[in-house]
């Protein structure tokens, strides 16, 4: 599990093959039921305690780490996503500002009826006439972001069921949210009704489950495979993210089944044991030999702990059962690199390569893919890795002077020249658009 930042919303996005494998299967069959293609669909993990999930444009579905730990069962995540994906289905992202006008309008015109109070000698109204403005304005805003969450809860129902998945993880789902409102000492009132951006948590409750029970897949059975899949990849998340000592008591070792053994692993790599933390990949090993994603943790614990040449055998398996899964890729490619044995680059750079092929926006392995290049002498190709990595990672002058030394190097009209040309037009655009904000 590796780590990096989103800059629209400056989180942390968290990346795993197993998570993110996961989200795809789970999120594919609602995709179709929507009339898309899944492959045009992301769903983003970001590392943030609250319980929340949200679209920001285009299409791609942000759920945070707060979200998965709270929720039980794989169809609880996917209620919340059918609903998320109902904001993209209806675009409304993109119609913020149909809501954003009408408010916009009240509040010009009680700026000017203010301004004509004042000047007529009563300043005291004029502020009254602004304030009532400002409160029927927000109330015009409100009321329509009510309306595009009851149309997302809508069209959760239509997706799913289409889909043939019940509807009792959304609605369990929204209990929990109820009962955290209950104990947090949320009170219904008029001005709580008012000022929400979402209808009533009891009154969500109350359609959704009405309209779910009348589906014929309320009575269908969740998918145990996928709810396997679940417990894990929720068991791996908190180990990563909690404190070792709050793993171990949330996953004490007399728990055996594999998602316990996954959350240990983390807490005790994490701790530095690391023949304990071994023994727990072992473990899940012994009950599934070719257990991908445990021989990539395996591998990583390895690795971690100065054994690169240890990790080499668990990472190239784990990398030939995911048929070159990018990630698992990327960190098989670190450990041959960090023997610092020349012998080991050319299956670096050939495993390198189809991975940034399948997955352009892995900043880490455009850094060792430079690493593989800078030793083998290529400097131009070199520079252009490093180009692309900077500019994945917001540093724009770096990105620039990089994709300018690499254009100068290459072969004029190759595409690599043409790739350090686009990294340094984007780069430029970038710089000149902060100067310009700023």
């Amino acid at each position: 599990m590796v780590s990096t930042v989103v800059p629209a919303q400056a989180q942390e996005v968290l990346r795993d093959a197993e998570t993110e494998a996961f989200f795809r299967d789970m999120s594919a069959p609602i995709v179709q039921a929507a009339g898309m293609d899944p492959h045009n669909v992301d769903v983003i993990l970001l590392s943030d305690g609250e319980i929340n999930a949200f679209v920001a444009g285009g299409q791609a579905v942000y759920i945070n780490s707060g979200l998965i730990g709270a929720a039980d069962h794989a169809e609880e995540v996917q209620g919340v996503f059918a609903h998320e994906l109902g904001h993209i289905v209806g675009g409304h992202v993109i119609r913020g500002g149909e809501g954003a006008k009408p408010a916009t309008a009240i509040t010009l015109l009680s700026l000017l009826l203010g301004a004509a109070a004042a000047a007529a000698g009563a300043p005291e109204a004029g502020m009254g006439i602004f304030m009532a403005g400002e409160q029927a304005a927000m109330g015009k805003y409100l009321a329509f972001s009510r309306a595009q969450e009851a149309t997302a809860d809508a069209a959760s129902v239509k997706f799913l069921s289409g889909a043939g998945i019940s509807g009792r993880g959304s609605v369990n789902f929204f209990k929990k949210l109820q009962n955290y409102e209950f104990r947090s000492g949320f009170k219904r009132t008029a001005d709580s009704e008012f000022y929400s951006t979402h209808p009533m948590t009891a009154d969500r409750l109350a359609t959704l489950q009405d309209a779910f029970e009348q589906e014929p897949a309320w009575t269908h059975r969740e998918d145990p495979d996928l709810q396997r899949r679940f417990l894990r990849v929720k068991a791996k998340l908190y180990g990563y993210l909690a404190e070792p000592q709050q793993t171990l008591a949330a996953y004490p070792e007399y728990l055996s089944d594999v998602p316990a053994h996954y959350a240990r692993a983390y807490a005790y790599h994490k701790q530095a044991f690391m023949d304990k933390a071994l023994a727990e990949t072992d473990a899940i090993l012994a009950l599934e030999p070719d257990d991908a994603y445990a021989l990539e943790l395996k591998g990583q614990v390895l690795l971690e702990s100065g054994r690169p040449r240890e990790a080499i055998v668990p990472l190239r398996r784990a990398v030939d059962l995911t048929r070159n899964q990018p990630l698992i890729a990327t960190t098989f490619s670190h450990a041959l690199l960090a023997t610092e044995d020349p012998a080991q680059f050319a299956e670096a750079e050939r495993v390198l390569k189809g991975a940034v092929a399948k997955d352009h926006d892995n900043p880490f392995a455009w850094y060792e893919l430079g690493v593989v290049y800078e030793a083998q002498g290529d400097t131009a190709r070199a520079r252009l890795a490093s180009a692309e990595q900077q500019q994945m990672e917001l540093h724009f002058a770096e990105s620039l002077r990089s994709a300018q030394a690499a254009e100068a190097a290459l072969p004029k009209g190759s595409p690599d020249w043409l790739r350090a040309q686009d990294i340094a037009m984007s780069s430029r655009a970038m710089i000149e658009r902060t100067k310009k904000k700023k």
